[in-house]
């Protein structure tokens, strides 16, 4: 009799490729993904999938599988949303997703206060620059800075982020003041990579330095900042991260960054759960308290002279 578990194994398999990231997504070894494959295969008597140095591929028979195997995910994780969204109890797991530094700066300090009113919320906190899918039941709560490609999700404002323009001391020292009329011509910059949520940010700052050099791109915000931090060059940071780092200092530009949203997301049938109920109100509600530290009205910045 078919394993509906196997097929969930084969459908990560297939889609990332390697059993070491199907192993990582499942949350399992990799022997256990391999174990899997094989039973299935055996059940159907027939190969799924080819290895090959590029990574697993679907078989003719294997991309006919996973056409079928897919349809019956999507009605699987409907009924699972649909039992959930009924289940009345303050308790159970509930997963966050949001990037690494809001994860690390912002959610994370706030959690303690949650556990103590809500001893029996679990919650499992992803840091991730890119979109997981809520649909997918990757995660039931999404914080992001950037609106979602997904559909049948619930998407509300709840704050924003200022942004601004950071180096060392030595590497102004170094490099000098910065010429926005020259495109800062001989500067070096520090961006982010495509597809991940600073991105406006990170363009913002190629173009009014567009004679600048990039020398680094990541998709991880924090070590954007521990990069300029170390003299790597000028970076576009969030200044509720960067205005706590004693090397950095923020510039003077001719205009403002431009800013971002805090979004907070949840799939339509789960956002009456209770227990994710109640950490949509306490994420709305640390956003809102945390509001002059993420979005700063000041304007002062220092300038430091060439030695």
């Amino acid at each position: 009799m078919l394993d509906w578990d196997d097929l969930r194994f084969f459908l990560a398999l297939s889609r990332h490729g390697s059993l070491s990231a199907a192993a990582k997504a499942l949350h399992v070894s990799q022997s256990t993904v391999g174990r899997r494959l094989t039973s299935l295969e055996a059940t159907l008597a027939v190969r799924l999938l080819n290895r090959t140095p590029e990574g697993y591929v679907p078989t003719l028979a294997g991309a006919a599988v996973r056409e079928k195997a897919e349809r019956v995910e999507v009605e699987a994780i409907a009924l699972e949303r649909d039992v959930s969204g009924r289940d009345a109890r303050l308790r159970g797991l509930v997963r966050v997703t949001c990037a690494e530094t809001m994860a690390a700066h912002v959610l994370a300090p706030s959690f303690a206060r949650l556990h103590a009113t809500h001893p029996d919320v679990v919650i499992e906190l992803i840091p991730n620059s890119r979109e997981l899918s809520l649909s997918m039941r990757e995660a039931d709560i999404s914080v992001r800075l950037s609106q979602p490609e997904q559909h049948d999700l619930v998407v509300r404002r709840i704050g924003g982020i200022a942004f601004g323009i950071y180096a060392t001391a030595e590497y102004l020292r170094d490099y000098g003041a910065m010429d926005f009329d020259e495109g800062c011509s001989g500067h070096r910059l520090i961006t982010q990579l495509d597809d991940v949520q600073e991105m406006t940010q990170s363009a913002w700052l190629t173009e009014i330095a567009s004679r600048a050099t990039v020398v680094l791109q990541t998709s991880s915000h924090e070590a954007a900042v521990l990069a300029a931090a170390n003299g790597g060059g000028l970076a576009c940071l969030a200044r509720f991260r960067a205005d706590a780092e004693p090397r950095l200092i923020r510039l003077p530009v001719p205009i403002e960054p431009p800013g971002a949203d805090v979004l907070l997301l949840v799939h339509k049938d789960n956002r009456d759960t209770p227990r994710i109920r109640v950490v949509l109100t306490h994420i709305t509600d640390c956003i809102h308290g945390l509001a002059p530290m993420l979005q700063p009205q000041d304007t002062t910045v220092r300038v430091v002279e060439r030695s």
